[in-house]
């Protein structure tokens, strides 16, 4: 097979994670709290011809010696950019939203048989039944937000009223005036990249990523760096423009990889017609 058709291959399907990373960007741009992901390339590996043997005729190159030929591009990383978004006011008692980079809500999300502990920036909280007198705190999926003990959080059913202090604590307030506190659990991303996204826009720890240092735990004297607003939601930090800027970026690189394939069939033709 000509070369130039294999470089080109080998870029196309690279070419088409880009596209499909970009496009769940566009498609997330009204997600609460979704970070979205930039991708950058890399050469894979290249074949290098020493054609010239003498160094002294090739004084005054402005490039390395000698010819490479490579063998396409790749995608070197998918990284979760962690910005922050702009907050929009809701007037709900509890939609919150982190005014900080890199701090995360932690979730219980059951899979299967077993429970897992994951993450989100999505602050628009809802009560779920879980007894006669007792609610559950959960997401909009229905998963359980968790306290800095790592528990579900359960509030009385007849709570009138939600408060939220900037460094975590939900206060429910009772008819008679009676509170119930609540510590929210907070982490912050010490190493974003080691987080993966694993839907419903929740990050967790992949069993081979596992790092006891990618999290950091702001409980007990280390609530005091968490920054959180009641009564909003935190946007998505997808920028519509960009992305769809590098979309066609994107799609042109694509349809100029399809047409070196095209030419390369074209010129094999010719090679083989001659008679």
């Amino acid at each position: 097979m000509n070369r130039t058709m294999v470089t080109a291959a080998n870029t196309l399907t690279q070419m088409q994670q880009q596209m499909d990373t970009i496009s769940s960007n566009i498609a997330n741009v009204d997600t609460n709290g979704y970070k979205k992901n930039n991708t950058t390339f890399t050469d894979l590996l290249f074949q290098q011809f020493n054609n010239q043997k003498n160094a002294d005729m090739e004084l005054n190159r402005l490039t390395p010696n000698g010819i490479r030929q490579g063998v396409g591009a790749k995608v070197a990383q998918s990284q979760t950019v962690m910005s922050q978004g702009a907050l929009k006011t809701t007037e709900r008692s509890l939609d919150t939203a982190f005014t900080k980079e890199g701090q995360l809500y932690r979730i219980l999300v059951n899979n299967g048989d077993a429970s897992e502990v994951q993450y989100t920036r999505d602050g628009a909280f809802y009560l779920s039944p879980a007894s006669n007198n007792e609610n559950m705190l959960v997401t909009k999926q229905g998963y359980p937000v968790l306290d800095e003990n790592d528990n579900p959080i359960i509030l009385n059913s007849n709570t009138k009223e939600f408060k939220l202090s900037g460094t975590g604590t939900l206060t429910a307030v009772l008819p008679d005036g009676t509170e119930q506190n609540v510590d929210l659990g907070v982490s912050y991303a010490n190493y974003p990249q080691l987080l993966e996204k694993k839907g419903d826009n929740l990050f967790g720890l992949s069993a081979n990523m596992a790092n006891d240092n990618a999290l950091t735990r702001l409980d007990g004297q280390l609530r005091g760096q968490i920054a959180l607003q009641q009564k909003a939601l935190e946007n998505s930090n997808v920028d519509i423009s960009k992305e769809m800027i590098n979309l066609i970026t994107t799609q042109r690189s694509y349809q100029f990889q399809t047409r070196s394939i095209t030419i390369a069939d074209q010129m094999m033709g010719l090679v083989n017609g001659i008679r």
